[in-house]
Order: C-alpha cells, then sequence, then structure tokens
C-alpha cells in the first residue's frame, strides 16, 4: 500500500535523530564565528564569503528550482527568497506546485533542477540537520489518538533526544504557548478541529525550530478557532521564528503574510506584499452585482462595462466589475439603462488578484 506523504514525513523526521546532535551543533558553532574568521581561514575569497554569508543569513533560497515525475512538471523554474523573521506565503490553485514545492523544502523530496538552499545547507547533502532545525504541519494531523495532548509532546521530545526527565516541562510549555494547557491529560480524539491543529502545531515546535512549514493550516476550522490560530502564529513571528504558508484561504493569506507568491501551471506568476499585489493587478474598489432571469438581466453590463473599459468577471452567482469608485460606476450603470437585482461596493482583495492572475475559481 502506498504511504501517505505525512506518514513519510513522520518516519523520516524521526528517524536517527541522536546520531546528528554533535554535528548539528558544530554547523551551527562554525556559522556563528563565521563572520569573524579571516577569509583564507575560511579557504574563501571574500566575494564567495559573502555569498555563502547570505545564504546562511536567509533561511530559503530557491534559483530555478524544478521537480518533474517523468514527463510531468510540477515545478518550473521557480525562483524566490524568505527572509528570517518573515511570513511567506505560497498560494495557487490545486495542481499549481505548491505541495511539491513544499515536499522539496521539507527534503522529503529531491528537486529535479535548479538550487535549494534551507538555512544555507543543501538539502540532498544536508536534510537531517534540516530537519532538525525545521517544524512542518502537514495538511492532516498526525496525532496519536491513544494518548493525551501532553504525552503526544513528550513522546515526540524524545525523538529529539530530549531526555525523558525534561519532557513533561517542555510539553507543559508548549500546551501553555498554545492555550491548551486544560486540556493537557484530555485524549486526542475527543479535541475539537481547532484544538487538534494547535497541538499539532505545538508538536512541529519542541525542537525550537527556526522555520515552520505550515501546509493548508486552517482548513475546516471554524472562525473563531481559525483567527485564535492567527493569534498563535503571530505570537510566533515575534519570538523571530519565519513561517512559510500554503493556504487557500486569500483572507488568510492577507492577514498573515508579509510577502507571497502565486503560483500556477507550476510557474510563479507574481510576488509581492498582499497590498503590492493587489495595487499591481486589480483596482481601488469592485462592484458585485447580482442579476435574475426576469426583470433584471445582465445582458447590458457587458457593454456598458466595455465601453467603459472596465473588465467584469462573470461568476455563477454574481458579476463583478473592477472600478477605482464603486459609487459612480454604479450611478454609471443605471444611468444606461442596467438595472441589476442587488449592488455591493468592496474594497479589491487578494481574492480577486487570484482570480485575475489564474484566470479560474478557488474551489476548481
Amino acid at each position: 500500500m502506498r504511504q501517505s506523504f505525512d506518514t513519510r514525513l513522520q518516519r523520516r523526521w524521526l528517524n536517527d535523530r541522536r546520531s546528528i546532535w554533535i554535528e548539528v551543533q558544530n554547523r551551527r558553532l562554525l556559522r556563528s564565528h563565521r563572520r569573524t574568521l579571516p577569509v583564507d581561514l575560511l579557504g574563501q575569497t571574500q566575494m564567495s564569503t559573502r555569498v555563502a554569508l547570505a545564504a546562511v543569513d536567509r533561511p530559503l533560497v530557491a534559483e530555478g528550482l524544478t521537480k518533474r515525475f517523468g514527463d510531468f512538471t510540477a515545478v518550473d523554474g521557480i525562483s524566490f527568497a524568505v527572509e528570517p523573521g518573515q511570513t511567506f506565503g505560497v498560494l495557487g490553485p490545486n495542481g499549481a506546485g505548491k505541495s511539491s514545492t513544499m515536499r522539496m523544502v521539507s527534503t522529503v523530496s529531491p528537486r529535479t533542477g535548479g538550487t535549494l538552499q534551507i538555512f544555507g545547507l543543501d538539502p540532498e547533502a544536508d536534510g537531517r540537520e534540516i530537519r532538525s532545525r525545521l517544524g512542518v504541519v502537514p495538511q492532516e494531523d498526525i496525532l496519536d489518538v491513544d494518548l493525551t495532548a501532553r504525552e503526544n509532546l513528550m513522546i515526540y521530545l524524545r525523538y529529539f533526544g530530549v531526555p525523558w526527565r525534561r519532557t513533561g516541562a517542555k510539553a507543559d510549555e508548549l500546551l501553555e504557548f498554545m492555550q491548551l494547557s486544560d486540556r493537557a491529560d484530555s485524549k486526542v480524539e475527543p479535541l475539537s478541529g481547532g484544538m487538534k491543529r494547535r497541538l499539532t502545531i505545538a508538536r512541529a515546535m519542541v525542537n525550537d525550530p527556526e522555520m515552520i512549514l505550515l501546509d493548508e493550516p486552517t482548513t475546516g476550522l471554524d472562525p473563531q478557532a481559525r483567527h485564535l490560530l492567527w493569534e498563535r502564529l503571530y505570537r510566533l513571528k515575534e519570538q523571530g521564528v519565519t513561517l512559510l504558508l500554503t493556504t487557500h484561504y486569500m483572507d488568510e493569506a492577507e492577514q498573515l503574510a508579509d510577502r507571497l507568491v502565486i503560483m500556477d501551471q507550476a510557474k510563479i506568476v507574481a510576488e509581492g506584499s498582499p497590498s503590492d499585489l493587489i495595487a499591481a493587478h486589480t483596482t481601488r474598489e469592485v462592484v458585485e452585482l447580482r442579476f435574475d432571469d426576469g426583470v433584471h438581466d445582465a445582458a447590458a453590463l457587458a457593454p456598458a462595462a466595455a465601453e467603459a473599459g472596465l473588465r467584469v468577471d462573470e461568476l455563477p452567482d454574481r458579476h463583478l466589475v473592477y472600478a477605482d469608485d464603486g459609487d459612480a460606476l454604479i450611478s454609471h450603470l443605471l444611468e444606461v439603462g442596467v438595472r441589476p437585482l442587488g449592488t455591493y461596493v468592496r474594497r479589491s482583495s487578494l481574492e480577486d488578484v487570484f482570480l485575475t492572475l489564474t484566470g479560474r475559481s478557488l474551489n476548481e
């Protein structure tokens, strides 16, 4: 039976933790002193030293990153960089290449081409050390339902070489941070979806990671649980943890991401901050118009919008018209005979950018 990505990821990460502890510490010590070492001792030219230090400073740098499965190209030569302490979003429709990119970053899937450096290291040569410094929150919760919330964290701490006598205190610290202290002795099964997601994030923090990969962390959660999880992620960011996030919720990306890329058909089609992308790819406001098949007919909308040089998106339940002044547009449409059943003016959002760039609905 084919193993799921989450299961393979868990097994790879839990493999041989103790054997790399000394290696990890030695490399960290080298990096902490590299700036003070003479160039000749490093065996590098001054230019190559600056390049190496830049790669170390940035937790993630991808150049021409490519992933192929036979004749199918899942990721096609993408390039991006994540700064320390940044929340970086990866958006795109299903099949755009987001999951393949995350698998390469989490070191469980080798790249086909291009370069990928994580903490200045090569995933193929230094995968074990990279995994020791990463936290991963997969799409599916892979918690042990037979254990309590506290026991789940204690067992996972042991995989990272933490002595058993210290696991309880560390587990309690993580539970408190994720606001789960009152459920520490509860089995996993009866926990709500939001609590399970918070526990999964707590488990991803057991090794004090420098960067956490979050693959659609709030899918299926109610608004209250989503906002509580956002608040915890803000706290992590305040502590200097870098976050790499994939999500299908555009409002989530707009709230959390400092910078993001939008992928479509295996390529990056846009990159920037949410506000910059909105300013570059859409108008200031969007007018939503609703019609029916009787008195309120949308037939007059297309020629009126075309005459004004405005773009119209037709959705199953409404039409979107992009304009800098929504109220003025509605007045103009009424003057030329467009009679919608209802109108609504709102500011442009990342969802509008997404629709503009990918040309498809979020549910496709």
